[in-house]
């Protein structure tokens, strides 16, 4: 058990005050003062370094029965966050620690040391651990190599492709062997980054013009892989240029989160009787057990700069609700991060 140093007396977390119809609005949020919370007996007190904003939040900000809880009025919201632990009173964490847990969106949290996972401030930035190294990585690697069943010599086309996932995504593709790497993106800027940087092969903004006429272009010979990250016209796209036994893994569906009607579905889904395609969903808590794997064959990469990453840092709790916005906006390259 550690002393306790000297801690402020309170600290500042965000609340969710209502939910949001359509698109979030700042009074929907509010940064509240508490007092400091004290660790009991297995837990630890992390000051938080960095926070994670997902475009998967705004799913919790609605009341509608969903894969994970929604968030609870007038308390502490949850995400991702990496810190160093400041009090602990749990074997096996010490204070001076970093720690990855899942109690963001405020700078001091409790944590059971079950739920605290140790990470080495040494061997990689702490930030990593919210992107790259961690779930978003993950996501990436599970929702090619398993759910998609990539194969190398496939050709993948990836939407939302210079997002922390996306990005990642084609990467991995195209270090284990795919034919073809295409990435939609929403600036001319981020379709530059995607071919001089992340080593696409094509990309284009999905701004320019219809995604199915610029998906043919690109891939004039068809996708065997199409990871979806928007949903919409992306997926209807994707099922046009589907090759026979192509496969579609969806990850997210950021085009429709803030529709308040629902949205029409792909008016093309007969195609796949012709193609004999596949879609399916997936969730990355499905795939935790890949993350030994993944990290062993991943870290390297990063270690190596053969894999590349970007990431948007936010300063300030005080910008966190904001820096949320900007992901459902896409104004970030790479993982959206806050720095406290």
């Amino acid at each position: 058990m550690s002393d306790i140093p000297t801690l402020p007396a309170v600290s500042r977390a965000w609340h969710l005050l209502s939910r949001p119809v359509g698109w979030p609005k700042a009074e929907d949020f509010a940064l509240v003062e508490a007092e400091l919370p004290q660790p009991g007996e297995g837990q630890v007190l992390v000051r938080n370094t960095y926070v994670s904003v997902d475009p998967y939040m705004r799913g919790r900000m609605s009341a509608a029965k969903s894969y994970a809880a929604p968030y609870e009025l007038n308390q502490p919201m949850q995400g991702g966050a990496v810190g160093e632990v400041v009090v602990s009173r749990a074997e096996g964490i010490e204070a001076g620690d970093h720690v990855l847990h899942f109690f963001g969106w405020r700078e001091y949290a409790v944590v059971d040391a079950a739920q605290a996972v140790k990470v080495d401030a040494d061997a990689a930035p702490l930030s990593t651990y919210l992107g790259v190294l961690g779930m978003t990585g993950l996501t990436a690697y599970a929702g090619l190599l398993r759910t998609a069943a990539f194969k190398e010599g496939d050709s993948v086309f990836v939407s939302g492709a210079a997002g922390a996932v996306g990005s990642q995504m084609g990467q991995i593709a195209r270090l284990k062997g795919a034919s073809r790497v295409i990435g939609s993106a929403g600036s001319d800027e981020k379709v530059k980054l995607l071919v001089e940087e992340y080593g696409f092969d094509a990309a284009f903004n999905y701004k320019n013009g219809p995604v199915s006429r610029q998906l043919r272009e690109a891939a004039p010979d068809g996708v065997d892989v199409y990871f979806d990250n928007v949903g919409g016209e992306h997926l209807e796209a994707a099922i046009g240029s589907l090759n026979r036994g192509g496969r579609v893994a969806v990850c997210g569906m950021i085009s429709v989160y803030n529709d308040t009607e629902p949205s029409p579905g792909p008016r093309n889904l007969a195609r796949l009787i012709q193609t004999r395609g596949r879609i399916e969903g997936f969730l990355v808590g499905d795939h935790y057990d890949l993350q030994p794997q993944f990290v062993q064959e991943v870290g390297p990469w990063v270690r190596s700069g053969e894999l590349k990453y970007r990431e948007t840092v936010v300063e300030g709790i005080e910008n966190n609700v904001e820096a949320f916005f900007g992901v459902l906006r896409g104004d970030n390259i790479g993982k959206m991060i806050v720095k406290l």
